[in-house]
This record gives structure tokens, sequence and C-alpha cells, in this order.
């Protein structure tokens, strides 16, 4: 059985008792709601306010309804990148294995189609294999890229980016940095700079600060925000590989918490599974 459908039975249980119900007996649903990944607070909070909601003679469809509405108001409006006065960087943050690069890519590729002339940047220069798979989705994609050795400063490569963005006519900069753990301090702090480089190099950079976020990361997914927020300002999400049954819930926390748009979906692994994020759809499918 479906978590969709077990909210529905319960929610319709509840709904057929016609009589004041304590909090125990609320308790079902409560539990149904954190494993959607709210969080304890947020999934408290949506309870309380579906419960002041509904009346005596409330139907399942109007529960269901009242919840989505709640949901739905978590979520704050996206208008977009804000990309101004060319060349503009994008920075990418998160950790390993969050399907980071391959998000930079297929954004890089969306664009393209639009007319723009990305730059994909390597600034994760303690792993081989990081630099490599973007550099070799550049070649697939035929879109420059610009890299240094392992072991070099991401700051340098960070500031070559933007000279060769300039001298070339290309934008945006996209970003790909160090991932390992959020707790790591080296890393944040080695974060912080290639963000202060940017800005010394151009006033106003990075233009987008975007926290990429895997699907099945749960709770997790909540402290990592808290950290790269903290650390770098961030100013959207990217959540990734939302083509598997995950249901990413943690995204309203994060919303309730840091106000944090999401902006784009990654549904798959092809170039061309990414799309804006869209609250409505997204709570179709967290609902369905």
């Amino acid at each position: 059985m479906s978590w969709a459908t077990k909210l529905k039975q319960t929610l319709a249980g509840l709904i057929a008792r016609r009589t004041p119900l304590s909090s125990s007996q609320w308790e079902e649903l409560q539990v149904l709601l954190l494993e959607g990944d709210l969080g304890p607070e947020l999934a408290e909070q949506s309870l309380e306010n579906l419960k002041a909601s509904l009346e005596r003679d409330a139907t399942l469809e109007m529960a269901l309804a009242n919840l989505r509405a709640i949901l739905l108001s978590l979520l704050p409006a996206d208008e977009g990148l804000r990309l101004v006065n060319p060349p503009a960087a994008i920075l990418f943050v998160g950790v390993n294995g969050t399907g980071k690069t391959t998000s930079i890519a297929k954004l890089a590729h969306s664009m393209r189609e639009q007319g723009r002339r990305p730059l994909l940047v390597g600034a994760d220069t303690f792993r081989a294999a990081a630099g490599e798979q973007l550099q070799q989705w550049a070649t697939r994609l035929g879109l420059p890229f610009i890299g240094h050795e392992i072991g070099g400063d991401p700051s340098a490569v960070v500031f070559d980016a933007m000279e060769m963005a300039a001298s070339r006519g290309l934008d945006p900069v996209l970003i790909d940095t160090a991932g390992r753990q959020h707790t790591t301090h080296n890393l944040m702090e080695e974060l912080k700079k290639i963000k202060r480089v940017l800005g010394k190099k151009k006033a106003g950079e990075p233009q987008e600060v975007l926290l990429v976020l895997d699907a099945n990361a749960g709770m997790n997914a909540i402290a990592q925000a808290q950290v790269f927020h903290e650390t770098l300002g961030v100013t959207g999400l990217i959540l990734a590989k939302f083509d598997s049954p995950a249901r990413a819930g943690f995204l309203f926390s994060i919303a309730r918490q840091w106000q944090l748009p999401t902006k784009f979906v990654g549904v798959g692994e092809k170039a061309e599974n990414i799309r804006p994020f869209s609250a409505v759809e997204f709570l179709d499918q967290f609902l369905s």
C-alpha cells in the first residue's frame, strides 16, 4: 500500500468517527506525515491546522483539500534565476552523491537550448572523478569547460573561469564545488573563500547559490540546508532524483524555516530530464 493511500485511508477513518477525537487518535496521521519527511515540528503544526479547519460534516475530499492548501501555503513562489550583468556566476553546492554534477550539466543543456552560452567549471579539485564527470558532460553536450589539476586551488579555477567567460562572451558560469560532508569545517571554509573570490572579481557574484538535494535524503536534507544556508546564503534549491518513490516532504520544512524556493527538479538521467519546479505539480505527486 502506497504512502498516499495510507494517508487517505487514515483521514477517512478519522472523519468517519464524527465525534471529537483525542490526541492519541490523531497519532497515526501524525506518524504518516513524519514518514513523508515533514519533520516533527511541521507535522505537528500541519496536524493542528488541519484539525482546526475541519468541520463536523467534513468529507475526505474536504480534508485532503485542506491539507493540500496547508502544505501549498508553505512553498514560496519562485521568480526564476536572477541572472543580470553577464557573465553571471551560479555556485552549486551540496554533499557528494546528491546528483549535483549531473544537475549542473542538465541545467547547462537547458540554458543552451534557450540561447545562452554557459560555461561549466570544475571547481571540485579534491576528487578526480568529479572534474572528469563534468568534463565528460561538457564534451557530450558540446559546451565549454574549465578545470584545474587535482589538489589545485578551487578559488583559482573560479577566478580563471570568470576571466574566460568575460573574454569569450560566455554566460552564465556554472560552478561545481566539492561535496564531502556538510559537517566538514575545511570544506565550508573553502566554499566561503570561493564566494569571496567571486565577489571580489565582480560585484554581486555569485548571483545564485543553489543547493542540490537528493529526493531520497529524508530528514538529513534539512540539516544540509541549514549548514549550507548559514554558511553561504543559499538562494534556491534543486531537487535531484525525484524520479524515485521518495516523497521529499523535507521541502516543506526547509521552506518554512528559511523561505528557500525550489527552482528545479531532476526527473531522470538524460540531459533533458530537468524542469522548473511547480509547487502544484509537486503537491499532486506528493499526495498521489
